[in-house]
């Protein structure tokens, strides 16, 4: 299968969120009219975001040839929960969205941690090759993570402005998950083992 160019994969991965933000910017403070019906910017941004995550999705698997479990559970929940907010004209369906993902990827890891499956270095190990005691800390950090993401999108959102909720949504969930992988650096190193190569097994 060919290598998709270096940008393709993060404008796939970026675009549609892009998108949403974009149209709910465009229409913020105002409503928008279709089909007979009144919806306010954060529901039409929906309206917006769900084929553009959904083409994006398929794109990336005929180019890849694969999808992550996270992936499928992300636009599973985000035509689910997006589709009823759309659908009942009511944008708390789509807020708390990425609370139940959140809960789903913290209670997954979780399970992997009790039952001592390295599911997580089953999707990541090829990039990020380390042994099982590396996994095992970074599965355990990573469900706190996204316990606290949840936590935090509900407090934001039940709190703030919608417009607070788009920011934080758009920009400051994926800017928390980037500096947690940073700061985890050293857990990379310390536990980082060497992949064998195609010439070293002949």
């Amino acid at each position: 299968m060919k290598e998709p160019k270096p940008w393709v994969l993060p404008a796939l991965e970026w675009g549609p969120l892009l998108l949403f933000f974009a149209v709910f910017m465009l229409n913020r403070g105002g409503s928008v009219s279709l089909w007979g019906q009144d919806y306010t910017p954060l529901v039409f941004a929906t309206l917006v975001f769900i084929p553009a995550l959904a083409a994006a999705t398929l794109i990336r698997w005929r180019l890849t040839g694969s999808l992550s479990p996270m992936q499928i559970a992300t636009l599973l929940l985000v035509v689910v929960f997006g589709g009823l907010s759309v659908w009942l004209n009511d944008p708390r369906f789509f807020k708390i969205k990425p609370t139940i993902i959140y809960l789903l990827f913290a209670g997954l890891l979780g399970f992997s941690l009790i039952t001592r499956r390295n599911w997580l270095g089953a999707i990541l190990s090829e990039a990020l090759p380390m042994d099982a005691e590396g996994w095992r800390k970074l599965t355990a950090r990573m469900a706190l993570l996204f316990l606290a993401l949840a936590l935090a999108n509900e407090v934001v959102w039940r709190s703030m402005t919608e417009t607070a909720w788009v920011y934080f949504k758009t920009f400051g969930m994926p800017l928390v998950i980037f500096v947690f992988l940073m700061a985890n650096a050293g857990l990379y190193r310390a536990h980082s083992i060497e992949v064998p190569t195609d010439d070293a097994t002949k």
